[in-house]
């Protein structure tokens, strides 16, 4: 039976892919990845690149977890761990990671366009326009930044993000050139294609149950079958606990996935478009309770929201962000909303990512916290840079070991509360 999707714009757009065959008795391989999302799909890119057989197993499809259902934002900085913070942190580590991080919007459409994937790309940059003319000073600590890493993020003014953005909603912000946005399922499925076209071998509806090293290889248990590797790269993310809870108990403990909410506005019309974000940028905003939008291929404004509580969220939270881009754009009136759908983003205290060394030859990174698109891209590479033989001190991989949030069942409960106190955080004005 094909494996069901959300009915997201992106399901309803992204060129087909047949599923490959579940994995079904024992094969061997040099490298085996866990999840075909971003991460996974760019290591298996990258291992084939680097001359090394590689499997994957994906549990349902690719790109059915969070890399199909994103809203596609190609962000080239992270949510709040600043560069500096991971220099002072990680040290040298910390200094590559920073590279990676601002490099990554570069590396996804580059692999796009080396390609030529179907995929909707558009590398018209990302902005993050202030919500409060207080944060201003912040937007300016952050291209500040940055620009001493050597990144082209610019400073803009109000006036210039009222002509970027079509409204004076907003109080200036930080643009990032590199940034811009992709048909995210289209994307996990031009890259299964590309990794199956340079030779991997991927396995789907095969959820990997456990893993566990025996003798000088790694044994991954599935449903029908056993992959046994020399490498192993744990690329599942914040559906780590979904499908196997047993699978990485501690890594999937040490974040909480959180439902995030996206949709689409029918397409708007020429004479719209041509004002609100006449340059297509991917746009988020300083706000803890996000502000979030850009067009796709066919000129609709693919937005989202949260809402509190879980009665009726789906169409509460499609009458927040409707309500919410026509308060920002009075032209466009309050739009209808044509897709609604979710999936889960692995969020952490401190929205820093976390590496993991499982054991000899074997990694995983978890906590994207709404920014992985294109770090997941970029750090499958790097995974895949780490068990094909590239020195560990060359690599931006700062390793730490699983932090399991304590009563991680109760935090995940009461996480959307948390959405409250960010909103009362967004009516102040931060002292820098």
């Amino acid at each position: 039976m094909p494996v069901d999707f959300p009915n997201s714009l992106w399901a309803n757009t992204a060129p087909e892919r047949t599923p490959s065959a579940p994995l079904s008795g024992t094969e061997e391989t040099d490298v085996a990845v866990i999840g075909a999302g971003f991460t996974g799909l760019s290591a298996a890119i990258e291992v084939r690149r680097r001359g090394h057989a590689v499997t994957l197993l994906e549990g349902k499809a690719a790109g059915w977890g969070a890399s199909g259902r994103n809203n596609g934002q190609v962000i080239p900085i992270l949510t709040s761990a600043e560069p500096d913070t991971w220099v002072s942190r990680y040290g040298d580590a910390g200094k590559r990671m920073v590279h990676l991080i601002g490099n990554s919007g570069d590396v996804l459409f580059d692999l796009v366009r080396e390609f030529d994937m179907q995929a909707e790309a558009e590398q018209t940059g990302w902005f993050q326009p202030v919500h409060s003319p207080g944060r201003i000073k912040l937007a300016q600590k952050r291209v500040e930044a940055w620009q001493r890493f050597g990144f082209p993020a610019e400073l803009k003014t109000p006036e210039e993000c009222a002509t970027i953005l079509g409204t004076d909603f907003w109080h200036g912000g930080m643009l990032n050139p590199t940034g811009g946005h992709i048909n995210p399922l289209a994307l996990a499925r031009e890259m299964a294609r590309i990794a199956e076209h340079l030779g991997a071998v991927i396995h789907e509806e095969s959820p990997a149950m456990s893993f566990e090293r025996i003798g000088h290889e790694w044994v991954i248990t599935t449903p029908k079958g056993k992959l046994k590797a020399r490498a192993l790269i744990l690329a599942s993310n914040a559906y780590t606990g979904e499908l196997a809870p047993r699978l990485a108990p501690r890594i999937a403990r040490s974040v909480v996935p959180v439902l995030s909410w996206q949709m689409a506005t029918e397409p708007v019309g020429d004479n719209l478009s041509q004002k609100i974000l006449p340059g297509r940028q991917a746009v988020s905003d300083t706000r803890g309770d996000l502000r979030f939008f850009r067009y796709d291929a066919r000129n609709r404004l693919i937005t989202g929201g949260a809402v509190i509580g879980s009665f009726d969220v789906a169409n509460r939270v499609r009458k927040k962000a409707a309500q919410r881009l026509g308060e920002a754009f009075p032209d466009l009136g309050v739009p209808e909303m044509t897709h609604v759908w979710s999936g889960y983003i692995g969020m952490n205290w401190d929205r820093f990512p976390r590496v993991h060394k499982l054991g000899p030859d074997a990694w995983a990174w978890i906590g994207c916290n709404g920014r992985g698109v294109a770090l997941g891209t970029s750090l499958g590479r790097e995974l895949a840079r780490a068990v094909t033989g590239q020195p560990e001190d060359e690599l931006a991989l700062p390793v730490t070991d699983p932090t399991p949030f304590p009563m991680h069942g109760i935090v995940r409960r009461v996480a959307p509360t948390y959405l409250a106190w960010l909103k009362r955080q967004d009516h102040k004005e931060i002292n820098l």
